[in-house]
C-alpha cells in the first residue's frame, strides 16, 4: 500500500485546511487508516485521528472538536479536515494504514506510512 499525502500549507491561526491521502493498491486486509503528526526533533505522536473499515472515527484529545477524518471508498482517498488551527498544530502530518482495527492509533501498530505533508500555523 502506498500512501501519498497532499494539502499541507502555511496559514494563520484560526484557519482551516483539508489534508488528502491517496491510497494506491487498496487492500481488504487493511482495517484502519489514520493521520499522525511529527515535529522535527520530537517523537511521532499518537494518532491525530483514525477511521476503521466500519467508518468509526476517533480523535486525539488535542484536536477533538476541531478535526474530521473521512474516507472516500470509491476514489480511495483519506481526508483530514482541521479547523481552528493553532500554532501548536504545526507539524508534518503523515498518513498511515494498518491491519489492526483496534489499536491502529498506536505508532507500533501501523503497517504502512506515507511521507507526510507539512502544515505550518503562524500565530
Amino acid at each position: 500500500v502506498e500512501l501519498v499525502e497532499s494539502g499541507g500549507a502555511s496559514l494563520q491561526a484560526g484557519g482551516s485546511l483539508t489534508l488528502s491521502c491517496a491510497i494506491t493498491t487498496p487492500r481488504t486486509d487493511i482495517k484502519c487508516f489514520g493521520w499522525f503528526r511529527q515535529v522535527p526533533g520530537k517523537e511521532r505522536e499518537e494518532a491525530v485521528a483514525t477511521i476503521d473499515s466500519e467508518g468509526s472515527a476517533s480523535y486525539a484529545h488535542f484536536v477533538a472538536g476541531r478535526a474530521t477524518i473521512s474516507k472516500d471508498d470509491v476514489q480511495n482517498i483519506l481526508y483530514l479536515q482541521l479547523n481552528g488551527l493553532k500554532s501548536e498544530d504545526t507539524a508534518r502530518y503523515i498518513c498511515a494504514a494498518g491491519y489492526d482495527p483496534v489499536y491502529c492509533y498506536r505508532r507500533e501498530r501501523v503497517n504502512f506510512w506515507g511521507k507526510g505533508t507539512q502544515v505550518t500555523v503562524s500565530p
